[in-house]
């Protein structure tokens, strides 16, 4: 399981842009965590960016896989049907579920979710 943001565990870093122009400022190793945007997410397919991607619904989770992005962010209300959705059709994108306590965590794993994301981190 994936967790991003727990003070006890290091993780990668990620970058919060709002602007293809936020790019040209983050670090090469980072990925790079945004809104769902459709022009954000053709710039940083075409040029191969990590990236994670906030998204507010299935259609957007839909969309964010056919660009290859790393990691999709969901919020805890629709976790379960967009893992559904990535583990059916084997998608390379791994879904994670925003959380704001650890107390979280064991009930995402427990729904098979990829992993979770806290909060403050986006």
């Amino acid at each position: 399981m994936i967790l991003i943001g727990d003070e006890n565990i290091k993780y990668e870093e990620i970058e919060k842009i709002n602007a293809i122009s936020d790019i040209q400022s983050t670090s090469s190793n980072s990925t790079v965590l945004y809104s769902f945007d459709f022009e954000i997410l053709r710039y940083t397919q075409e040029n191969n960016i990590a990236s994670a991607v906030v998204t507010k619904n299935l259609q957007e989770v839909i969309y964010a896989s056919s660009f290859d992005v790393k990691y999709i962010i969901v919020t805890k209300g629709i976790a379960k049907a967009a893992q559904n959705i990535a583990n059916n059709y084997m998608l390379d994108s791994k879904i994670l579920a925003i959380i704001e306590t650890s107390e979280e965590i064991v009930e995402n794993a427990i729904h098979e979710i990829d992993g979770v994301i806290y909060k403050k981190v986006i």
